[in-house]
């Protein structure tokens, strides 16, 4: 399973939503659910899942989960 497929995984649980698709252009403006507090739901939930850590400013940098995808794998390759 690639990390996209791994990440969509843990979206789907954090919206509760079994047919979600994300994409790496995916951003929060296109999931009507994704707010600030859901943010830090997929960041913790994806920290512990890869067993990896983000800092802040890596945080505030993503903008699509393309740019999640990338932080994940320079983290666990």
């Amino acid at each position: 399973m690639n990390t996209l497929d791994q990440v969509q995984e843990i979206f789907r649980d954090v919206f509760d939503e079994e047919t979600l698709l994300i994409t790496e252009t995916t951003s929060a403006k296109d999931i009507e659910d994704w707010d600030s507090l859901t943010h830090i739901q997929l960041v913790t939930k994806i920290e512990k899942y890869f067993k990896i850590r983000f800092t802040v400013s890596e945080v505030t940098k993503l903008k699509q989960v393309g740019d999640l995808i990338k932080l994940i794998e320079s983290k666990t390759t």
